[in-house]
């Protein structure tokens, strides 16, 4: 990654106690949990953020490949749930991602495009699981 992520807590007088500013780059924004959760909902939440890093790398990624291939791709919509499930015995996250493709595409171009959809990064990155290493700074 080139360009690190910083998140710091953001605590204030009168605003949510989980309130974090995040900044990548020239970019800035925040995350707060809902007010269910103890926060204020300022932001998404971070289960959110992930799922909306999903559902923007799968619609480009499938822009990107609809241009290179010259695909009549008008819209591209994804929608995303995340849940805890019971699966083999052990509670597991599961994401439900729908893709919406708007356009006059074939029955073979869409069944191409949802198998393209799999292989953007993102989607790649949570299917085979990521490896994180953690370390305190002085």
């Amino acid at each position: 990654m080139a360009t690190p992520i910083i998140v710091q807590e953001a605590r204030a007088e009168g605003l949510s106690p989980y309130r974090q500013l995040i900044q990548a780059g020239a970019h800035q924004w925040q995350a707060d949990l809902p007010v269910s959760g103890g926060g204020q909902d300022l932001g998404p939440a971070p289960m959110e953020l992930l799922a909306a890093s999903l559902g923007s790398c799968t619609t480009m990624t499938l822009r990107m490949y609809a241009d290179l291939k010259q695909l009549p791709l008008e819209q591209v919509r994804v929608e995303l749930e995340w849940e805890k499930v019971e699966a083999d015995g052990q509670r597991q996250d599961l994401i439900r991602r729908r893709i919406q493709l708007q356009g006059p595409l074939t029955p073979a171009q869409r069944q191409r495009l949802l198998e393209i959809a799999g292989r953007c990064p993102v989607a790649r990155t949570l299917s085979q699981g990521v490896r994180l290493e953690d370390r305190l700074e002085p």
